[in-house]
C-alpha cells in the first residue's frame, strides 16, 4: 500500500482553479487522499502512470461509467468531461 508520507501528501494537494478544487473536494478528495480505499492517491505519479497510459478518452470513460469501487462519474454527476479530465490530470500529477 501506499507509505503514510504518500497520503499526507495527497491530503496537501489542491486545484489552482477555486471552481475545480470545490469539485475535488465534494467528489475526489473523500477516497483519493486515503490509501486504504484503494484508489490511487493524488499526486502518486507512480500508482497514476499505469492509469494514465490508458489514455484520458479511457479514463474519462471509467469515470463516467464506475470503476472497480469508484461510483459512476465519481459522484460528480454535474461533471463535464472537460471537467473530468482537469481533475484527472490534477490527481495524476499533483498539480
Amino acid at each position: 500500500g501506499a507509505a503514510p508520507a504518500a497520503e499526507a501528501t495527497s491530503r496537501s494537494l489542491q486545484p489552482q482553479d477555486t471552481a475545480l478544487a470545490a469539485i475535488y473536494q465534494r467528489s475526489c478528495a473523500s477516497c483519493h487522499t486515503v490509501a486504504a480505499t484503494g484508489a490511487p492517491l493524488a499526486g502518486d505519479r507512480v500508482a497514476w502512470e499505469p492509469r494514465m497510459a490508458k489514455g484520458m478518452p479511457a479514463l474519462v470513460d471509467n469515470i463516467v461509467n464506475g470503476f472497480g469501487g469508484m461510483p459512476p462519474f465519481g459522484l460528480c454527476m454535474d461533471c463535464d468531461a472537460a471537467q473530468l479530465e482537469a481533475l484527472t490530470r490534477f490527481m495524476a500529477t499533483g498539480e
